[in-house]
């Protein structure tokens, strides 16, 4: 008999696992259908010795220092901004837009308060800002919009940004100075020695134990324990009983090059042409030095293994229906971008990680099924 059973062996599934098995001394089974722990933050090294990401590249970046301290047990960290440049009119420029990216898409010479102006005779009025559609063309206006986001998040997520919700391209901010970051967050690092070794220490203590390629409605009658904690899709653990909650997934053509390097920063998206988002090179990432270099292209799609919830408003209220289910449960605990359907930055995900721990603390073998917001 174990303590918990624990289904999914990523972020959120890995932490819970050594904050239950640490602070609480009891026995914890985490299980996976997969081969690897680490979820879609796996990496590895590839047939040149080159360390990739199996799943796309993974950034780390918060502005929780609680959950920078917490993820420093397990790894060093090597020092990384990410930027990334995208492919618009033969041109590779910054994205998020910054004043670099108008200068050079149409080779002007403005000042910040310059650009400031023009995004304000650029923007259209938008009584009501649902949209993902709607962020962008009341901030920049359409031309911008058809050039660096309609083409991309079409690609990605299979529908109109017009008929996605508003916190898609709400993430992507946009900058009237030259900081070509991605992000912004105070701290932005990548492991030392990767994911997967970090993981590894995570789930090093005794009283966990691991399950690999094990499928959880296949042996979910089979493992006695005490109480759940379930990472995966919300709508697969109930069966589907009230419809398929729609992810969208991703394929991976991962290809080695007989070349130093192969483009100017790690990722390069491609709004405007053909039918992959990005290309992502990762001795950028990782400053690994080799003669050769490790290229990813991504095609979205919506079979496959589930990566992202798709947030429309149809599938919000679904969910919402699943959620009830969940709260009826007894000793169950939902977390995770899967389980709670929300589209999850690494940091977040640890931070909900944490939240549910501290509940349990509390409330002890109480059920928790319910969502718990991620730390921000």
């Amino acid at each position: 008999m174990f303590d918990w059973l624990i289904v999914g062996a990523g972020f959120a599934g890995s932490v819970l696992a050594e904050r239950i098995a640490t602070q609480r001394g009891e026995s914890v089974l985490i299980i996976d259908r997969r081969s690897h722990i680490g979820g879609n933050a796996y990496d590895c090294y590839d047939d040149a010795g080159i360390l990739v990401h199996r799943y796309g590249p993974h950034i780390f970046h918060t502005n929780a220092q609680s959950i920078v301290d917490y993820l420093s047990q397990f790894t060093a960290w090597r020092p990384y901004e990410h930027r990334v440049l995208s492919a618009v009119d033969d041109k590779l420029l910054p994205i998020p837009i910054n004043l670099d990216t108008i200068n050079k898409l149409y080779d002007l010479d403005l000042t910040s308060e310059q650009l400031e102006e023009f995004f304000a005779s650029k923007r259209e009025i938008v009584d009501e800002v649902r949209t993902s559609e709607d962020v962008v063309v009341s901030t920049i206006g359409r031309e911008l919009y058809e050039k660096f986001f309609r083409g991309y998040t079409r690609k990605q997520w299979g529908v109109e940004p017009s008929e996605l919700s508003k916190s898609v391209t709400a993430r992507v901010p946009t900058r009237t100075n030259r900081d070509d970051r991605y992000f912004s967050d105070s701290f932005q690092c990548m492991p030392a020695h990767g994911y997967t070794r970090m993981f590894e220490r995570m789930l090093t203590h005794p009283r966990i134990k691991v399950l690999l390629q094990t499928d959880y409605r296949e042996i979910r009658h089979l493992i006695p324990h005490r109480q759940l904690i379930f990472t995966g899709p919300i709508d697969e653990f109930f069966d589907w009983k009230l419809g398929r909650l729609p992810y969208r997934s991703l394929d991976f053509k991962h290809v080695t090059l007989d070349r130093e390097q192969f483009q100017p920063v790690a990722v390069v998206n491609y709004p405007q042409t053909e039918q992959y988002t990005r290309i992502t090179e990762y001795k950028h990432l990782t400053g690994q030095r080799h003669s050769q270099t490790s290229l990813t292209y991504e095609y979205p799609t919506d079979t496959g293994d589930p990566y992202y919830p798709v947030p429309r408003p149809e599938n919000e209220a679904l969910y919402k229906r699943y959620l009830a289910l969940a709260d009826a449960q007894s000793d169950t605990w939902f977390v995770g971008r899967l389980a709670t359907y929300r589209y999850y930055n690494m940091d977040q995900v640890v931070g909900q990680a944490l939240a549910t721990f501290a509940r349990i603390q509390t409330r002890d073998t109480q059920p928790a099924a319910a969502f718990v917001e991620a730390a921000q």
